[in-house]
């Protein structure tokens, strides 16, 4: 099973820096997008919409900022949009598609600024989450998240580790969430099961020569609860080309998809 997750920062100007051609050559079984950054009728064109995959978007209320989306090879059971708490689900943070055999959602954490009312949001937003996956874990369901968390883990997920530790995204207090959903939660990040290579980063600030000099954070993800554990096959970071200030996260599974 192959899944691709990427923060297109507007699938619009994605689209036309050849997203969709090199979807299709990827040929993945499931695709995670977030901050769509579209309504449903800024995106009738059938570019939009990849033949052979069911495509089903969370947009927000609020034109051209954010939404997220999942494209399936395979009809899902149930589509869920949203958390179910007002606050999130008008900015189009969380769509989850059902299989027979596991579960899988797209989702677009608030980015937040160190001292602000989003700040505050995004803490709010990652406690909400977490009873998501405690009642998931709970009924025992298999589960993938993917999307963009726009939080560093540790040290080796961030080039510039001391000059950030009082800037959203790599504050102690949202570096202590992912502890706990990976440590008490026992949920895996997969791109570390396989890959522990150091500057490995999917995100760069368009300042300056971020992206030129690899000055990047890694805080785009694809978390799996513990009945993924030893199926993550491959997983990269996919630079070959530029689609937005975020790049691809690749991951096959020994995983049977139905």
């Amino acid at each position: 099973m192959k899944i691709i997750t990427l923060n297109v920062n507007g699938i619009r100007a994605s689209a036309k820096k050849g997203l969709f051609d090199w979807l299709k050559k990827e040929d993945p079984d499931l695709i995670c997008l977030q901050e769509v950054r579209a309504q449903i009728e800024d995106i009738k064109d059938t570019i939009y919409w990849p033949e052979n995959y069911h495509c089903f978007h969370h947009t927000a209320e609020k034109k051209g900022y954010s939404g997220v989306a999942i494209f399936s090879k395979k009809q899902p059971n149930k589509v869920t949009e949203g958390l179910g708490v007002k606050e999130f689900d008008n900015e189009g943070r969380y769509i989850e598609c059902s299989f027979d055999n596991f579960s899988i959602a797209s989702v677009y954490f608030p980015s937040g600024t160190t001292g602000t009312i989003r700040q505050d949001l995004k803490y709010r937003f990652l406690d909400q989450f977490s009873d998501l996956l405690k009642e998931t874990i709970k009924n025992k369901k298999p589960y993938i998240f993917c999307g963009d968390v726009n939080i560093v883990h540790k040290e080796v997920d961030i080039k510039n580790w001391k000059a950030n530790q009082k800037n959203s995204g790599c504050l102690p207090e949202e570096r202590a969430w992912l502890d706990f959903i990976f440590d008490d939660l026992s949920c895996i990040d997969s791109f570390r099961e396989v890959n522990q290579n150091e500057h490995e980063y999917t995100w760069w600030s368009n300042r300056g020569k971020a992206y030129q000099n690899n000055v990047g954070w890694r805080i785009d993800y694809q978390v799996i609860t513990s009945h993924f554990e030893g199926s993550v096959l491959d997983s990269y970071v996919y630079k070959e080309q530029k689609f937005s200030d975020h790049a691809p996260l690749v991951n096959q599974y020994d995983y049977e998809f139905k």
